[in-house]
């Protein structure tokens, strides 16, 4: 894929993400939004690195428009939200689609919050968890019905982008 198109991928993507991350959802964090969809899209057409790209902005910038409700860890949950991204990217260019969403609501709902477990308590990861499960399940809802369509459409890391 050419540098300029990369670019001009990336950008839309983020733009996405950044529009994702103000769309909230009702949580117990104010942190919880769409932002993910446009990273999990990204990580299954531009490949694994540029969808964890996305993933680390999109996070901080959910953060931003809630205000940073837990501080610094937004650091920790934004490296676990690219990590978690570039997994599911490397599944799915492996044609384990299935797995690869798996993996995502799982590690996302249930295991990144873990950590907090410690840093904040028990009671305030079992409060997150129906939340950030919910908000999980629609960024792969989204993420589910967007990339069949641009796949068909061929907009994906091969370099083949009709009407550019």
């Amino acid at each position: 894929m050419t540098n300029v198109r990369t670019l001009a991928l990336l950008i839309m993507f983020l733009s996405l993400a950044v529009l994702g991350s103000m769309l909230k959802l009702p949580a117990a964090l104010g942190s919880i939004a769409l932002d993910s969809a446009p990273a999990l899209v990204a990580a299954a057409l531009l490949g694994p690195r540029r969808g964890a790209f996305i993933a680390v902005l999109g996070h901080l910038f959910s953060a931003l428009f809630a205000a940073f409700p837990l501080g610094v860890f937004h650091l920790l949950v934004a490296l676990e939200m690219g990590l978690l991204i570039y997994v599911f990217g490397l599944l799915f260019q492996r044609e384990w689609r299935k797995s690869a969403y798996l993996f995502f609501f799982v590690g996302n709902a249930f295991i990144a919050p873990l950590p907090f477990a410690f840093l904040m308590g028990t009671a305030f990861v079992i409060a997150l968890l129906p939340s950030l499960a919910i908000g999980t399940a629609a960024n792969i809802a989204v993420s589910f019905i967007v990339i069949p369509l641009l796949l068909k459409m061929n907009i994906h890391y091969t370099g083949k982008m009709p009407h550019a």
